[in-house]
């Protein structure tokens, strides 16, 4: 494979290109010469979902001179939007090689993935040493590709042309002397990839981690066992950090051999700690199953895909059966069939009524078959619209039940009398068919009979049409049920439905929404679909009210049929209000797919993900102000650090060539409507390869349980901005200390930041105290004061079962600010695997009992008595910013803070009005 073999490529319906295909020396991605793309022409292989022998792909079936052996065919699926490759090999031998080859190397890929279900700890290491080999790799493929004459070295116009690639803006003359300190060969004028490596290093030594490192090392050029635990403790929050973990740590990151003899760890060890996977900002625990699975599906947000099938638009794409394959794989869990009558008795599936190409439903099936529980277990729903006649229905029940078998049968589910769904964990390796039933007064021994057109996705778009506006006015001033319901009439229809497709459904009958007050009170086992915009009008009116029904059964939202584009809407709004199946478009990539990959991969990526307890029984409006009163809020502190290789725009005029970026981050909640806000950095300009910000943003969340924190870079221009990358991470997910996050989809580019978490009571925030004293002070100093990064969080929801058995038990933070000294921490949690009582994992000090900032002086709600308020404020009643017997194991942003603070706060109090009696 990496000699190369000439193969032909297919492109649209006629055109066959001769190209040469070869494996690249770093075994890291497919190219192919010649081609207009030049470097970029490649595809790389984690990119790559399947590779398919024969001439099963569109392509091949649509191509005009289609008298191939199917013996050298094969596809590769690749890419955000699943795109084919369509290959042609001029023998049968040759094509098996690359075939079982991919395979191969996408297996090596997903061995890892296995691996880490042995244990977290084994995961960790696994994940940490392919990072240092994918590193490794990255500079080989950089130096490979500022190689331009191919002679193995690097002269200093190729260097200087790197460097302008990489964002890296450095004096000519400063990059002329760090060349030559790295040539140390006899061939003087060139860099080979050592000497390559060591002049690397020389430009991407890190000024900030390498300041973090002396703080704990008493200013020498390393960190011995006792630094190392200490900077763990203290900074990174952990717990039972022992001393043999610490030797794993330098044995594992650290690449000088000297200081691995002597057991310490110099900067590059240090460097490549924080850069691995152990220093990323996503929890993780939480790469595996981490929550109750046992509660009723009602109580789960479950992951959905709208008209599945499809590759692009609803009009013009299109229809594959890869698509199920590939959304399966991503950890959806309920897939939509679109289902009519096809020729030959064979019923099909497609978009009705658009010029979609159209798959065969039998292969659909089979598809759905094979890759349903290739990554998870939990259950499999499918959601069939059905727009067949009776004969093609009983075609469509015998194909499901001669192909699924044993993974439809439900008869030993045992589910209580109260009729409530059963749980995910019951339902393992089941697949769940959402369709139509026939009413219970049919005759037994009829094979067919007439059922109500209620859950038909084309007309929901004409009872959105039908919906008076005003009378859904007056239902929001009246409260008048009767009008509101009204949004729900629809002029009803009937079909007929096969006895053999009707008895396939059990758990997910399809029904129209009547009434979301009284719907579901006796019977959960029935699912209704509702499109955006009416759920979002429901959501509008009767927001408390739409909660409970989804208490009671599950709701299904689908995307608008105006959305021809396969556009995407916001998920969030309807996950506040706790719907359960928010379906939308895999084939779309964008920020509302990012929000559901962020919101899912809280769990394992199982595709079913624990809602918050309040969302499950009881009374809750997600569009309140305080949707949960008398509950603590939480504090989220984020101190935007600096960035690391940042590359430049995708949709950059002139790519590579362009002119350095001018960075900054814009870093986003998103959840409930009350919590939702958005900040940024400054702009650094001309430097995107490490760039510094050293800037705090502060958020206050009402409902921390289902936010998401969306991380942006962009590059500012004088009209506009262009986006450079992201990363979305579930709140719960997010790791405390000084943490990595790494942009989604890109090599190397992250940025550095540091985490902290506090929760917080009262009606005002000790954050909203200091802007009161912003706004009546007018003091400039608040406005450029950093705020610390000084509490933690539990990394577990409470409400999760599990969360006892997790090895992460926390304990309180050593640097949270207290008025009395701190518990003394828990007893180590035991770890039951062999290997982790033998390398104790080192866990994250999330509080036992929440810590808060406590407001024993509320000030009023409104604004206007907020001033009178402070009059009686004394400070010496606030929490002290740091104990006793904390200051030598605070962090060290906590040190520098604690000493401004109390400074500026006398300097307030002494000097400020507000602080004294009115005397007049």
């Amino acid at each position: 494979m990496q000699a190369g073999s000439q193969m032909i490529k297919l492109k649209g319906k006629s055109k066959a290109l001769v190209r040469l295909f070869y494996l690249d020396e770093h075994k890291s991605c497919i190219r192919w010469r010649p081609s207009r793309k030049h470097e970029r022409a490649k595809i790389t292989i984690d990119s790559i979902h399947e590779v398919c022998e024969g001439m099963r792909t569109e392509v091949f079936r649509r191509f005009a001179n289609n008298n191939f052996d199917p013996n050298c065919c094969f596809s590769i699926y690749h890419g955000d939007h699943v795109e084919s490759l369509d290959l042609v090999s001029t023998n049968g031998e040759e094509a098996r090689t690359w075939i079982t080859g991919l395979k191969y190397l996408l297996a090596g890929i997903s061995d890892e993935d296995s691996l880490a279900k042995s244990g977290l700890f084994q995961f960790v290491q696994i994940v940490c040493a392919c990072f240092l080999t994918s590193c490794c790799k990255w500079l080989r493929q950089t130096f490979s590709e500022a190689d331009k004459n191919g002679d193995g070295n690097l002269s200093i116009g190729e260097v200087l042309q790197l460097l302008h690639k990489l964002n890296v803006n450095l004096p000519k003359q400063k990059v002329r002397e760090m060349f030559q300190e790295a040539d140390t060969d006899e061939n003087q004028g060139s860099l080979t990839f050592d000497e390559f490596c060591t002049f690397y290093k020389m430009i991407s030594t890190r000024r900030d981690l390498y300041l973090l490192m002396i703080t704990y090392n008493n200013h020498k050029e390393h960190m011995d066992l006792n630094d190392l635990q200490r900077f763990l403790e203290n900074e990174q929050k952990m717990v039972n950090v022992t001393k043999d973990y610490c030797k794993m740590i330098i044995n594992q990151f650290e690449p000088c051999s000297e200081n691995q003899t002597h057991m310490v760890l110099g900067i590059d060890g240090f460097t490549n700690y924080m850069r691995s996977p152990a220093g990323d900002i996503f929890n993780p625990e939480h790469y595996q199953v981490n929550q109750d699975m046992t509660q009723p599906l009602t109580n789960y947000y479950i992951a959905s895909s709208h008209n599945t099938y499809l590759t692009g638009d609803q009009l013009l794409s299109q229809s594959r059966v890869d698509m199920y394959a590939y959304v399966l794989q991503a950890g959806c869990r309920c897939v939509e069939v679109d289902c009519w009558d096809g020729p030959d008795g064979e019923p099909i599936v497609h978009h009705g009524y658009t010029l979609t190409s159209k798959i065969l439903f039998k292969d659909v099936i089979e598809t759905i078959n094979k890759y349903a529980f290739a990554k998870t277990q939990y259950p499999v729903i499918l959601s069939i619209e059905n727009h067949c006649t009776v004969p093609q229905q009983k075609k469509m029940a015998q194909y499901l039940m001669e192909v699924l078998q044993d993974k439809l049968d439900l008869s030993n589910i045992n589910v209580n009398e109260s009729r409530r769904l059963p749980s995910p964990e019951v339902l393992k390796g089941k697949v769940l068919v959402k369709g139509k039933k026939l009413p219970a007064n049919i005759d037994a021994d009829a094979e067919e009979g007439d059922v109500s057109d209620e859950d038909s996705g084309e007309e929901d778009e004409e009872e959105e049409q039908q919906i008076n506006g005003d009378c859904v006015s007056k239902s929001v001033q009246s409260n008048d049920s009767l009008c509101f319901m009204q949004i729900f009439f629809r002029r009803r229809k009937t079909m007929r439905l096969s006895r053999a497709l009707s008895d396939l459904v059990k758990y997910t009958k399809s029904v129209r929404v009547h009434d979301i007050e009284t719907q579901a009170y006796v019977c959960s086992w029935q699912v209704s679909s509702l499109n955006e915009s009416l759920t979002n009008q429901i959501l509008q009116l009767k927001p408390a009210q739409l909660v409970r029904f989804n208490q009671r059964q599950l709701l299904r939202v689908y995307p608008s049929n105006y959305r021809v584009d396969s556009s995407n809407f916001n998920p969030q709004p309807f996950w506040n209000a706790g719907c359960h199946l928010v379906a939308l478009n895999y084939q779309t990539e964008g920020r509302m797919l990012q929000l559901n990959r962020a919101k899912f991969a809280v769990n394992g990526n199982c595709g079913y993900v624990l809602k918050p307890k309040c969302m499950c029984k009881g009374a809750f409006n997600p569009m309140l102000e305080d949707p949960l009163p008398g509950h603590r809020k939480s504090q989220l502190v984020l101190k935007i650090i600096s960035g690391q290789q940042l590359p430049k725009p995708k949709d950059s005029m002139l790519g590579d060539r362009g002119e350095i970026i001018d960075p900054f981050v814009e870093v986003e909640i998103i959840g409930l409507p009350v919590d939702c806000n958005k900040q940024q950095t400054r702009v650094v300009d001309d430097n995107g390869f490490n760039p510094m910000w050293e800037e705090t943003l502060v958020y206050t969340l009402h409902m921390p349980q289902i936010a998401l924190v969306r991380f942006m870079v962009w590059d500012h221009d004088p009209i506009g901005r262009d986006f450079i990358g992201q990363r979305t991470i579930a709140f719960k997910s997010m790791m405390p200390g000084y943490r990595h996050v790494y942009l989604e989809g890109m090599e190397e580019a992250s940025i550095f930041v540091h985490v902290a978490i506090n929760d917080i009571t009262g009606k005002v925030t000790f954050i909203r105290f200091f802007s009161l004293l912003r706004s009546h002070l007018s003091l400039s100093l608040f406005l450029n004061l950093d705020s610390t990064p000084v509490l933690s969080r539990r990394m577990n929801d409470p409400d999760t079962p599990s969360s006892k058995d997790s090895p992460f038990k926390g304990r309180r933070s050593q640097s949270v600010p207290r008025r009395h000294p701190p518990l003394p921490p828990n007893t180590p949690h035991h770890i039951r695997k062999d290997f982790l009582n033998q390398y104790p994992l080192p866990q994250c000090s999330y509080s036992t009992t929440n810590n808060s900032v406590p407001n024993n002086h509320n000030l009023t709600e409104s604004e206007s008595s907020s001033l009178s308020s402070l009059d009686s404020l004394d400070l010496s009643t606030l929490p002290s910013r740091f104990p006793d017997n904390q200051q030598q194991t605070m962090g060290t942003l906590q040190r520098e803070m604690n000493a401004l603070f109390e400074q500026k706060m006398l300097e307030i109090r002494c000097h400020s009005p507000l602080f004294f009696g009115d005397e007049s």
